[in-house]
């Protein structure tokens, strides 16, 4: 279901937050689809179920995850998570920062867009026949 890349900057719960997010996205992840206990994923991932849980803790906050007492963790429907003013504000964060990341790679502004525009192609919903 997710990896872990040890050699990734980002921290593992950041990690498992924005993989839980491009499942969930893709349609991998469908509407009412239950997912791992904390404890399943943590053994699964070999990592403490406390970064599982602040992971989780965040994708609910965030709408992405419904908890249900006693049965679990499912996916939430769609919906819109965040006000407009913060989607506005974290997107331009996350331009900043990957701006700042890629200005000095070498790269044409053609290949960013492109490279950008094939990971995001990946995050669309899958077709199923």
């Amino acid at each position: 279901m997710l990896q872990i890349a040890t050699g990734d900057p980002r921290p593992i719960a950041r990690q498992i937050v924005d993989g839980v997010r491009r499942l969930i996205a893709s349609g991998s992840l469908p509407v009412g689809a239950m997912l791992p206990s904390v404890r399943g994923l943590a053994q699964q991932l070999t990592v403490n179920p406390n970064t599982i849980a602040k992971a989780y803790a965040e994708l609910t906050a965030e709408g992405w995850l419904d908890a249900r007492a006693g049965l679990g963790l499912f996916v939430a429907p769609p919906r819109q998570r965040l006000s407009d003013e913060e989607r506005g504000r974290r997107l331009d964060d996350a331009v900043q920062r990957f701006v700042g990341d890629v200005v000095g790679l070498g790269y044409t502004k053609a290949q960013l867009v492109r490279r950008v525009s094939d990971e995001l192609d990946q995050c669309q919903p899958r077709k199923t026949a």
